[in-house]
């Protein structure tokens, strides 16, 4: 095996951090018997829409009580009680939020995302933000990259609204579209091609973003985050809401969700999620049509496990929405002309990115005691991407609008299967309070990609008055490429409090093996790597709420991708200083949160699109601040503010050492807030409204012009009665016309204009 070695400081470091690994993996292995803990089963509630009064939240004060006299299996028993929808008075703490529940509101206050355990947000000591069900459903959020908009540090959909690819996952200035997707807490890997990110939102219980690297805890994944998918689970009463909408781009949508107890002794619980769409985008000739459907089951045999299996199925039928565009006439006018937001510049009938994703697995947790849990996640995924596409290749006579248009036709298959097994324990040694999680995860993941010329009688197309020719052929292959990727990790993990102040030490060991085949070049190559990650934190809660944290954290990835010629990629590696200071005010529920970050990203790998291969440029560091806060206030008003600066430089690079990246703007901000009227006769009217501001970003690696800044308005009206909701949500209400990202002179891409979708919903 052939060991990837970092350098000579960073040994002396990770010998460092990996004696603080042994030390806390053994102090588990031998403390017995384990303290008095708090365990919970994990069942979910219902998000009720309705407007409700919220009473101060539960979750700071309970964190902080000494030796407190309720048992683990009473705190599950008090959970299955609530799980019910209810219109009460409730708030997030006293309803049991649990990591991966739903979230009353926009404020969670646990997640399992950083920790995999069951923590406060306000004790974790890294920068997580929390997406909730009703701040999606409140925005009108109909796809994952537009749920992230409100989100500080965070992009995604840096490609614009019309990337049916639902590529540009941007975190601190790193792209996370291809390492950056988890569900449920493990990875879902991508192909050179393709991805899982349009996973469909609607099926989502909330949607998390931990930001910087996090390999201590999962092993191959980005420097610059990870975004987690956390499923709907089943729930322990009945319940139920179906939806219809529609509106722009000749959109049609239906969905469903509902679940209950199948049974009168509330062992098995059940969920059914479903959406089928039919719609286009503002590209011509392009459609967005889906179907998605998710089945789960929970099973509890007795009150010390429980064990759901989750699947869900969904099939995209849409064009290639995604129009590679030239500066001239996007960016800046050519000579007075602008191109169309709609234009297309393929051949129609044959455009399609056709996509068939399927998961199937399982969660299961057995308490052996009330300080001791051992859980086991579970899942198989698959996918299926057909790509029918004429692409812009730039201007070949740029005064008369002549753009060069190239073809592929191309497939692709992921297989990946992944399995984490934690087992979780809670003591005492002395004055010093422990939990404490060790794990070993596996994942293997397989896939290929190939790719066909494609040639019409009409390979250029005038973008200001295309003639659309219809014929196409299809030519010889030019790609053919098989990668197989095989992942051990174990790891633990100690999470120490001394009263008010609290430590995190963390580290894992990783042995993963690539092999990749060219089919074309008929050869075969393949490459073991291992490395040791760590992660070490303190915080220090304040009664005020004020909770101030410094962390250390570093990354390693493998990369699937290859490069030319199909030749295999050295892992690519990560390090991040973060100091920040979260703040939970005692009576209000909202969150809110300041941190400032210092990331540096080795063997960087990026994307060749005109060679379809990636390249390692060598270093890129990203540091930078964030403000983030989120509140829901119980007379009915909910906000979300969040901005980031981010400095991204290439430090290491043969060409472009001091250019920054493109896409990456240094200043973004956003700020959405809503109002319910609580009383009187229009008690139940909604209304509210966003503003989002992405600066200015280079359109090339050797910053030769820049993609100018935008701002966008945002807008919501509802209306609240019994059972019923109608809403309006309008994004981009202004219709502004803005370039949403160019990675050169002639690959810029529109970001999406104004879309209005009026929905009517349901429920029981």
């Amino acid at each position: 095996m052939t060991d990837f070695q970092p350098s000579s400081r960073k040994n002396t470091r990770r010998r460092q951090i990996q004696t603080l690994f042994l030390g806390a993996a053994s102090t588990f292995a031998v403390a017995a018997p384990f303290g008095s803990a708090q365990a919970q089963t994990q069942i979910p509630a219902v998000t009720v829409e309705a407007p409700t009064q919220r009473a101060r939240p539960a979750a700071i004060a309970s964190s902080r009580r000494a030796g407190a006299t309720r048992t683990a299996r009473a705190n599950r028993r008090s959970t299955e009680q609530q799980a019910a929808p209810t219109q009460s008075a409730s708030s997030n703490g006293a309803t049991g939020e649990r990591a991966n529940g739903p979230v009353r509101g926009f404020v969670a206050t646990r997640s399992g995302t950083a920790t995999k355990t069951d923590t406060p947000l306000i004790e974790t000591p890294q920068s997580v933000s929390v997406i909730t069900t009703d701040q999606i459903r409140n925005q009108g959020a109909v796809s994952i990259g537009e749920a992230l908009r409100y989100t500080a540090g965070v992009s995604g959909d840096v490609n614009g609204g019309s990337d049916t690819r639902f590529g540009g996952l941007q975190i601190r200035g790193f792209d996370m579209t291809m390492p950056g997707l988890f569900v449920d807490g493990l990875r879902i890997p991508s192909s050179n091609y393709v991805h899982f990110n349009g996973l469909e939102p609607y099926g989502a219980e909330r949607i998390e973003v931990l930001k910087g690297p996090s390999s201590a805890m999962y092993g191959g994944s980005g420097t610059g985050g990870v975004l987690n998918y956390v499923t709907k689970l089943p729930t322990a009463q009945q319940f139920g809401e179906v939806s219809i909408s529609g509106g722009s781009f000749n959109r049609y949508q239906g969905q469903f969700d509902m679940g209950g107890a199948a049974n009168k002794e509330g062992t098995v619980l059940w969920r059914l999620t479903g959406v089928v769409r039919d719609g286009e985008t503002q590209v011509d000739f392009s459609k967005d049509n889906r179907v998605f459907i998710a089945p789960a089951v929970t099973f509890k045999p007795n009150e010390d496990t429980t064990i759901t299996l989750l699947a869900n199925y969904q099939r995209d039928r849409a064009g290639w929405g995604l129009q590679f565009l030239p500066a001239s006439g996007t960016v800046w006018p050519n000579n007075g002309r602008t191109i169309p937001v709609s234009f297309f510049a393929g051949v129609p009938g044959f455009d399609a990115f056709n996509t068939e994703i399927a998961t199937v697995g399982y969660q299961l947790a057995h308490n052996f005691t009330d300080n001791v849990t051992f859980r086991q996640n579970l899942r198989y995924a698959y996918q299926h991407n057909e790509e029918k596409v004429f692409y812009g290749g730039g201007y070949t006579n740029e005064a008369a609008g002549q753009l060069a248009r190239y073809g592929s036709y191309s497939n692709s298959y992921i297989n990946s299967f992944a399995v984490d097994n934690q087992l979780q324990g809670k003591f005492t040694t002395g004055i010093l309070s422990h939990t404490t999680l060790v794990g070993v995860d596996y994942r293997n993941t397989s896939f290929r990609d190939t790719a066909f010329g494609v040639t019409t009688s009409s390979p250029e197309i005038n973008v200001f008055n295309p003639n659309y020719s219809y014929d196409y052929a299809i030519g010889a292959m030019y790609d053919n490429t098989g990668v197989k990727q095989s992942q051990v990790g174990v790891y633990a993990q100690d999470q120490i409090k001394l009263g008010r102040l609290s430590f995190q030490l963390g580290g894992r060991q990783d042995f993963v093996t690539t092999q990749v085949d060219n089919g074309i070049a008929n050869t075969t190559a393949a490459k073991d790597a291992s490395a040791f990650t760590g992660r070490a934190a303190v915080m220090y809660n304040f009664d005020s709420g004020i909770a101030p944290y410094f962390s250390y954290s570093e990354s390693f990835l493998p990369l699937l991708a290859t490069g030319f010629g199909g030749q295999m990629l050295n892992p690519e590696t990560g390090v991040q200083y973060e100091v920040g200071v979260k703040y939970q005010p005692i009576g209000w529920n909202a969150l809110f949160t300041f941190a400032a970050f210092d990331l540096t990203r080795d063997n960087v790998a990026v994307y060749v699109p005109a060679a379809t291969f990636y390249e390692q440029i060598g270093q890129v560091k990203s540091r930078g601040i964030e403000l983030e806060g989120t509140m829901s206030l119980a007379d009915g008003w909910n906000l979300r503010a969040a901005y980031a600066y981010v400095d991204a430089m290439v430090t290491q690079d043969p060409v472009n050492v001091g250019k920054a990246p493109t896409t990456v703007p240094l200043n973004r901000a956003s700020l959405w807030s809503d109002y319910t009227l609580q009383n009187g006769p229009l008690a139940g009217l909604q209304f509210g409204g966003g503003i989002r501001y992405v600066g200015a970003t280079w359109g090339d690696d050797a910053n030769t012009f820049k993609v100018g800044s935008s701002t966008v308005l945002d807008a919501l009206l509802a209306y609240n009665r019994d059972n019923w909701r109608l809403a309006l949500n309008v994004t981009n209400l202004a219709d502004t016309r803005y370039v949403a990202s160019c990675y050169s002179m002639s690959g810029c891409f529109y970001a999406e204009g104004r879309k209005a979708i009026a929905r009517l919903t349901y429920r029981w």
